[in-house]
């Protein structure tokens, strides 16, 4: 994978969350916390282990901590997809 997208972020929120829509989750709230979104830190880390299984990637507990919006975490996830390629 070279890039972890917006509706691929949506579609692992969407599974933890056990709906088919994370209807909150839109381009537009990029920067809202997830928390507002209606994803408890729970549900963070629900995320982040989706993430770290469907991605091979690991992500340690302090890392989760600080992917507080859609837009920190895709930014993490495609900084350590960009780092584990080179």
């Amino acid at each position: 994978m070279t890039e972890f997208t917006f509706d691929d972020l949506k579609r692992v929120v969407s599974t933890c969350l056990g709906t088919t829509e994370a209807a909150d989750l839109t381009p537009e709230s990029a920067d809202t916390p997830f928390e507002e979104l209606g994803l408890d830190s729970l549900a963070r880390y629900e995320v982040a282990t989706v993430l770290q299984e469907q991605l091979g990637l690991p992500i340690p507990d302090e890392d989760i901590d600080r992917m507080l919006s859609p837009r920190q975490t895709l930014t993490y996830v495609n900084e350590r997809l960009a780092a584990a390629a080179s």
